[in-house]
């Protein structure tokens, strides 16, 4: 059984649209977890400043 070319197009069109959803929603997602990467980043730099201080 040949696929025919308009088939091929659109399972390619589809299989496109699917990935670019997913990107969008990892991206959706880093932007989301964002802040709370800084956030957990500034109280390890806070906590490791003041064992420096108290040593």
């Amino acid at each position: 059984m040949a696929l025919t070319t308009q088939r091929l197009d659109s399972d390619r069109s589809r299989r496109r649209q699917q990935l670019l959803a997913e990107l969008a929603g990892a991206r959706k997602v880093r932007q989301r977890d964002r802040p709370r990467r800084v956030r957990s980043e500034q109280l390890r730099q806070l906590i490791a400043t003041r064992r420096r201080i108290a040593d």
